[in-house]
């Protein structure tokens, strides 16, 4: 159990905003942004939302409580030590079916940790050395 990273919940608006403008992946019923902290620290961190278009109250905390199930039980094998990570619920988080739901959380993790540092990236568009902007 030691090998496990620590979790830990975000809970501060600042620390949302600024994974908001980190990279993101969506699947399905689920938007992952995962921000590096670069602290050293290897602690995991996770927050959770649902805007009032997912729907009423008692929908958006049941989308929220399913994605910190799936966060629970999958951010310790696929998550990055000293990253933040905001999970996003869409419209079908509260009847998307379970092991689907879990998949789509894995890809998107899975596809997050993949790179290095998306960030820095160049993008289709500006990796073209003709075009100067």
């Amino acid at each position: 159990m030691d090998e496990k990273p620590n979790l830990e919940r975000l809970k501060k608006r600042p620390d949302f905003l600024a994974a908001a403008r980190a990279p993101s992946c969506a699947r399905g019923a689920v938007v992952v942004q995962r921000r590096d902290r670069a602290d050293g620290d290897p602690l995991i961190r996770a927050g959770f939302t649902a805007t009032k278009r997912v729907g009423g109250s008692v929908v958006r905390n049941r989308a929220r409580r399913r994605l910190r199930e799936a966060a629970r039980l999958l951010l310790p094998q696929a998550g990055r030590p000293g990253s933040d990570y905001v999970f996003i619920a869409r419209g079908g988080t509260t009847t998307r079916p379970w092991d689907r739901l879990l998949d789509d959380v894995k890809s998107a993790l899975l596809r997050l940790a993949a790179d290095p540092d998306p960030a820095s990236a160049p993008s289709a568009a500006t990796s073209d050395p003709s075009r100067t902007g």
